[in-house]
Order: structure tokens, then C-alpha cells, then sequence
């Protein structure tokens, strides 16, 4: 999270300076605070963070005011109570002051209410002012207090979201920063807002196609694990302490026992390494394309992750395409909210630059890609040609939505009835396995 530094300096003339740095940390907020002295020839005395103080006042008629105020000092709060009154105030500072980012749904709601209250003909920072005060979420509450703040000082809207992009996210704060900018904010905060539910819809349904069945299945094996080597032993194993011959499969699945009990742990190494050394591959650049590339390959549901990749990247491309500066700038955003490295890389290394250099028109510098399929070029190529292409965008977007989503859901319920199928079979050879326990009876003695 973003956090704001004080510098108090004195210059090479003796002139007392401060001034304000936003940075993620002290540490690169006291590099930057340096560049700055060398720049201008300052002595810095002292960097102060801003933090959150409590502070009760009790009032001349015994009513008693408790409240919380951000501030680099408890003088600067004493300072503001007093210019409204209240003095003799009890102040402390938060002990933990831990900032987390807003929920994605909290988000989500206020782009939501914005967009209704913008429809509603009211003004945007009385907007900012009603839902900042009706947030129970302190950072999202106090990150809309600033933004009204800076706007009424008169600064540009893309600069200020773009400054708290760590709260709303990088796409989202981009587009509120440009309706500022837009002649119509309502419509872009509502493409926003739709923008934020297929995302959500779209990491939902990889989880329940994807991490869900695999985390059931993982747990499913170590459950099994543990019952073949901890559990079944301990009562197979008194049969042959009896010296009390035992059936075949209860002898194949003692011998499977003692080999991983033996080597349970290097069988542990042997795909725990590779797992994460895998997935601390897909957090490099290289390695997000490789794994999004190879991600819309897979059988079955592939092909739907890479077409709601394509909605969402037209889906951003409808909401911006007016209100954008230029087309490089619209298809650059776009790639960048589409939720796939490899669409992003393809397009910012090879249609960005066929479009910039060689001057190639929008369908085959994105044919040049090969990351679209024929279907969405085709239906880009006719709105180009008969000059909508804002309309065969929206189009794309939608036509990409009732697919995906129909077809995610029957994939996710088959996928359902494929792990219950999965998890019966395993409890089936279980409970043939223990139940063979039942038939060894001792030797009859005479």
C-alpha cells in the first residue's frame, strides 16, 4: 500500500523546506527524499510517516467526541482540532496501524454505486464525500477522502487514480482516471463495473475447473496415503505376527505400505520441488507467458479460457475505444486487463509495433499476433469495414460472454461428477481391501 512521508530540510540559504514523497515503503521513500536533496542541495532533518491518531474530547456539556485523524504528528492533529474547537484533546497514536487492500467486492460496489449516482444527474465529489462516509472499509474510505481532496485542488484525474492503483487495481484505476477525462463518466464507470464482475466471474470459474478439483484430488491421495501406511498396517500386520497367512491383495498392499513408509519423504521432495520451483516460474515474465500460452491448450476448457480472455480484452477495448487519446493506448490497456500474458506479449511486441512502425491497419497487425482466432478477426475485419468498430467490439464482448459462461458451467459440473466418480472409486478399493482383512481366519490346531 501506498504510503505518504513528510521531509523537513533546510536549504543551501538557510530556507526551511518540506515537502511530501508517496512511496510503498520508508526505505524507498528515504531514496527518493535523497535524490531529491542532491537535486536541490538539501539537509534533511527529519522524514515523519503519516499515521493514524485517536483522539477524545470531552466537550463543555459533558458530550464526549472520539474520532481518528491521519497526520505525520500529534501537533498537526491538536492543531486541527483546535481550528474546529475542540481543545485540551486526549491524542495517541494507533499502536497497530496495518493497512490491508480493500476487499475486491467493496471495490466493486462503490464503481457500482458511482455509476447509478453519476446516471442520477449528481455530482462526482458529492458522490466521493456520500460513499466515502458510508464505507466501513478504513482504507478504501480514507483513499476517496484524498482523491476528492486532490480533485477539488485541481489535479488531473489519471494522475490521482493512477496514484492509488494499489488500491483499486491497476485496470480499474486506470478507467476511473480516464472518465474523468470522459465526456460521458457514468458509461465508463459502468463498463468498469462490468469489467470487475466477468473478472471475478472469470477467476471463479478457474478455480472451481482448475484449483478446486486439483486441491480435492491432492487431499483425496494424502488421505489414502496416510491410511495405507499408517492405519492399515497397524491391523494387517497382526496376522503376520501370528505367523497367519494373509490374501494376496492384502499382502501387495502391506509391501506398497513398508516401501512408502520408507521412502515417504524423498517421494515428498520429488514433487514438492518440482511444484515449486514451477510455480516460482510462473511469477517471472517468462514464465506467465509460458504457463497462460500452454493454459489455453488444455483439453476441454482451454479453449474457453482463451475466449474469455478475448471478451475481456474487448470488453476493455468497447469501454475506452472513445474516450482514449489513440488507438495504440486503448490496445495497450486492453492487453493488459485481459488476464493472459501471452495475449499481452503478443500484442504489445508484435502488433503495437507493426501498427506504429509500418503503419499496418488494426486487424492484420492483430492477425499477426496469432493470438485471436479466426472467428473474432473475421467478425473486427467486417466492423473496420464498414467503419463500427466500437460495435463489433461490444459485440465480440458479449457474444464471448453467453458462450463462456453456459459452456464453464456444464465443464464445471462434469468436472464435479468426474471427482465424485474419483472419490467413490477410491473408498470402492478401500473398503475392498480392509474388507479382505475379514476372510483370514487362523489355522485350525489340532
Amino acid at each position: 500500500m501506498l504510503k505518504e512521508f513528510k521531509y523537513l530540510a533546510v536549504s543551501k540559504n538557510g530556507k526551511v523546506v518540506q515537502g511530501i514523497v508517496v512511496s510503498q515503503s520508508r526505505t524507498k521513500a528515504k531514496t527518493m527524499i535523497g535524490e531529491l536533496a542532491i537535486k536541490y542541495q538539501l539537509k534533511i532533518n527529519n522524514i515523519l510517516p503519516k499515521r493514524t491518531y485517536l483522539y477524545y474530547v470531552t466537550l463543555p456539556n459533558g458530550k464526549k467526541v472520539k474520532g481518528r485523524q491521519a497526520a505525520f504528528s500529534k501537533q498537526e492533529v491538536a492543531l486541527a482540532l483546535e481550528n474546529i474547537g475542540y481543545r485540551n484533546a486526549k491524542i495517541e497514536p494507533v499502536v497497530l496501524d496495518i493497512r490491508f487492500k480493500p476487499p475486491f467486492a467493496s471495490i466493486m460496489m462503490f464503481v457500482n454505486l458511482a455509476s447509478f449516482l453519476l446516471r442520477e444527474k449528481m455530482s462526482f465529489d458529492k458522490i466521493l464525500r456520500m460513499l466515502a462516509e458510508d464505507e466501513p472499509n478504513a482504507t478504501l474510505r480514507e483513499t476517496l477522502k484524498k482523491i476528492e481532496s486532490e480533485l477539488k485542488k485541481g489535479k488531473e484525474g489519471t494522475e490521482v487514480f493512477n496514484r492509488y492503483a494499489d488500491v483499486f487495481g491497476r485496470f480499474p484505476a486506470y478507467m476511473l482516471g480516464l472518465a474523468t477525462k470522459s465526456g460521458n463518466m457514468a458509461e465508463v464507470y459502468e463498463a468498469t463495473a462490468k469489467f470487475m464482475e466477468r473478472d471475478m466471474e472469470y477467476r471463479k470459474s478457474l478455480n472451481k475447473a482448475l484449483l478446486v478439483p486439483t486441491f480435492t484430488v491432492v487431499l483425496m491421495i494424502g488421505a489414502v496415503l496416510y491410511y495405507v501406511i499408517v492405519i492399515f498396517p497397524a491391523t494387517a500386520k497382526l496376522f503376520l505376527k501370528f505367523n497367519i497367512p494373509i490374501p494376496p491383495l492384502t499382502a501387495g498392499t502391506l509391501k506398497m505400505s513398508d516401501f512408502l513408509a520408507a521412502h515417504w519423504w524423498w517421494i515428498i521432495l520429488m514433487m514438492l520441488i518440482p511444484t515449486i520451483i514451477l510455480l516460482l516460474w510462473w511469477r517471472t515474465p517468462n514464465g506467465m507467458v509460458w504457463r497462460d500460452k500452454n493454459m489455453i491448450k488444455l483439453p476441454i476448457i482451454g479453449h474457453l479460457l482463451h475466449k474469455s480472455s478475448i471478451e475481456i480484452f474487448f470488453r476493455v477495448f468497447s469501454a475506452i475505444y472513445a474516450g482514449a487519446e489513440n488507438n495504440i493506448e486503448t490496445i495497450q490497456a486492453s492487453a493488459e486487463a485481459c488476464r493472459n500474458a501471452y495475449i499481452e506479449k503478443g500484442i504489445r511486441t508484435i502488433t503495437i509495433p507493426l501498427m506504429l512502425k509500418d503503419g499496418l491497419p488494426l486487424v492484420p497487425a492483430l492477425q499477426q499476433a496469432k493470438v485471436f482466432n479466426r472467428t473474432t478477426l473475421n467478425r473486427l475485419k467486417t466492423g473496420t469495414e464498414s467503419g463500427n468498430v466500437l460495435q463489433s467490439a461490444k459485440q465480440i464482448a458479449t457474444f464471448y460472454e453467453k458462450e463462456t459462461t453456459y459452456k464453464m458451467n456444464t465443464i464445471i459440473e462434469s468436472i464435479q461428477v468426474f471427482i465424485g466418480m474419483f472419490i467413490g472409486i477410491v473408498i470402492t478399493l478401500l473398503t475392498i481391501v480392509s474388507s479382505e482383512i475379514a476372510t483370514v481366519s487362523p489355522p485350525a490346531v489340532y
